[in-house]
C-alpha cells in the first residue's frame, strides 16, 4: 500500500476528508462513486490521451537548462508546462474533468480562478465541448490579471468578479461553492487544484500525474535512469506540484522540494506561507493546514502571485510536510521576481510568477555537480508582464 496515497475515506494521513454542507453531499458522493470507474475505463483513457496529445500538445519538453545548471552547479532540467495550450499545467486537469462531467451528464460548468490560468483552461475546454461556463474570480485578481479575464470572455465564459474578503482566490472559491449549492443537479464544479473535499484532491492529482509520468520517460531517454535526485515545484493549492511528484512519492532516492509564497516575509503578516505558519483547520471542505488566528478565523493571505495567495494547501502536501517527505521553503516576492529575471536572462524563458517561486528556491539549496534536478515551470509569464514591469527596478543590474 502506498503510504502517501489517499485512503478509502479520503484522507492523506491526518488530512483531507469531505466537510461539506448537506445540500452538496449527494453531488460529492456521486462524484466519489463515479470518478475512478470513469477514469480507469478504456473509453476515457483513449479520449483523454487524444486530447492531451492533439489539443494540449503533450508531451511537454524536458529541457536541459545549461546556463542555469552552470550557475547552480548541477544538472537542471525544466519541465516545460508553460508550453502547453493555454500556457500552463491547468489544461491537463480541465481536459480530464470536462470529459468526466460530460460522462456524468452535467450541462453547466463552474470554476474558481486566481491567476486566471485555471479559468482560461476551463473556458477553453467548455468552448471545445460546447458547455456553459461560469468562472468566479476575486476583484483584486480581475484587475491584476485583466488579459486572462478578456481571454475567458472571448472563449464564451461568464466571469463573475467577487468583492467579498480580500477579493482573491479564497473568496472566488467561496462563491463557486455557493453557486454549486444553488445548482447541485445540473452543475459540475471543476476545481483547479488539489484542494476541496474528497475526491477532488485525488482526482486532480491523478489528472496532473501525466507530468511525472512523462518525466520518468524523458529522464530514461536523456539520463539513462527514470528518476531525478531532486524535484522542485511551486505550491499554492498544489496541483502542478502533485503532478510533478506523483510517481516518485515512494522512491526514497528522490528529494522533494516545494516552494510556497512567502509574500513580504513569513513573519510580516503579508504572506501565503501556509506550511510555515498554518495550523490544522478546515477550508473549502478539507482538513489541512490553514493560516488562521487564535480564534480559528482564516487570515487573509498575500502574495505577488495571484495563483499562490491561498490560505490553505492541498491535503496531500500537508501530509507530506508533516511526514517530512517534502521540504517546504518560503520564497518571498522579491526573491521570486529576481529568479524570474534570472531565468529570462540565462535561458530566454519568461516564467509565470508562480513558477518563479520554484526558481527562487534554487539559491536556498545546495547541489553536487552530478545531481540531476527537475524543476517544473508550471506556466508562462505573459499574464504577469505588467507586474514584472512594476517590479523591474528592484532587479535590473
Amino acid at each position: 500500500m502506498n503510504k502517501y496515497a489517499v485512503d478509502s475515506h479520503g484522507y492523506y494521513g491526518n488530512f483531507g476528508g469531505a466537510y461539506i454542507p448537506e445540500i452538496l453531499h449527494r453531488c460529492v458522493k456521486e462524484l466519489e462513486r463515479q470518478y475512478l470507474p470513469i477514469l480507469e475505463s478504456e473509453e476515457f483513457r483513449l479520449k483523454y490521451e487524444r486530447l492531451l496529445r492533439d489539443y494540449v500538445g503533450r508531451p511537454s519538453p524536458l529541457y536541459l537548462a545549461e546556463r542555469l545548471s552552470e550557475k547552480y552547479g548541477c544538472k537542471i532540467y525544466l519541465k516545460r508546462e508553460d508550453l502547453n495550450h493555454t500556457g500552463a499545467h491547468k489544461i491537463n486537469n480541465t481536459a480530464g474533468q470536462i470529459l468526466l462531467a460530460r460522462k456524468m451528464g452535467k450541462k453547466r460548468i463552474i470554476a474558481e480562478t486566481g491567476a486566471g490560468q485555471h479559468g482560461v483552461a476551463t473556458a477553453t475546454v467548455c468552448a471545445l465541448m460546447d458547455m456553459e461556463c461560469v468562472v468566479y474570480m476575486g476583484q483584486t485578481d480581475v484587475e491584476r490579471q485583466s488579459v486572462n479575464v478578456e481571454k475567458m470572455k472571448m472563449l464564451g465564459a461568464t466571469v463573475v468578479p467577487v468583492t467579498s474578503g480580500n477579493m482573491t482566490l479564497k473568496d472566488a472559491t467561496n462563491e463557486a461553492i455557493r453557486d454549486w449549492c444553488c445548482h447541485p443537479q445540473d452543475t459540475y464544479y471543476i476545481i483547479g487544484s488539489t484542494v476541496g473535499p474528497h475526491p477532488y484532491p485525488d482526482l486532480v492529482a491523478r489528472l496532473q500525474s501525466v507530468i511525472s509520468r512523462e518525466i520518468k520517460q524523458q529522464l530514461a531517454e536523456q539520463e539513462g535512469r527514470d528518476y531525478p535526485d531532486c524535484l522542485i515545484a511551486c505550491v499554492g493549492g498544489g496541483s502542478n506540484a502533485a503532478g510533478t511528484i506523483y510517481h516518485y512519492l515512494e522512491n526514497p532516492k528522490v528529494r522533494i522540494v516545494l516552494a510556497e509564497a512567502g509574500g513580504k516575509g513569513v513573519e510580516s503578516g503579508e504572506t501565503a506561507a501556509t506550511i510555515a505558519l498554518g495550523q490544522v483547520g478546515i477550508i473549502h471542505g478539507a482538513r489541512t493546514y490553514v493560516i488562521q488566528n487564535d480564534d480559528g478565523q482564516i487570515e487573509e493571505p498575500y502574495s505577488i502571485s495571484a495563483g499562490l495567495d491561498y490560505p490553505g494547501i492541498g491535503p496531500l502536501h500537508a501530509s507530506l510536510a508533516e511526514l517530512g517527505r517534502a521540504e517546504v521553503l518560503a520564497v518571498n516576492d522579491d526573491e521570486a521576481v529576481r529568479a524570474a529575471y534570472e531565468l529570462t536572462r540565462l535561458e530566454g524563458i519568461i516564467p509565470a510568477l508562480e513558477s518563479a517561486h520554484a526558481l527562487g528556491a534554487l539559491p536556498k539549496l545546495r547541489f553536487h555537480p552530478e545531481e540531476v534536478v527537475v524543476l517544473t515551470v508550471s506556466g508562462r509569464g505573459d499574464k504577469d508582464i505588467e507586474t514584472y514591469m512594476r517590479e523591474r527596478h528592484q532587479t535590473e543590474p
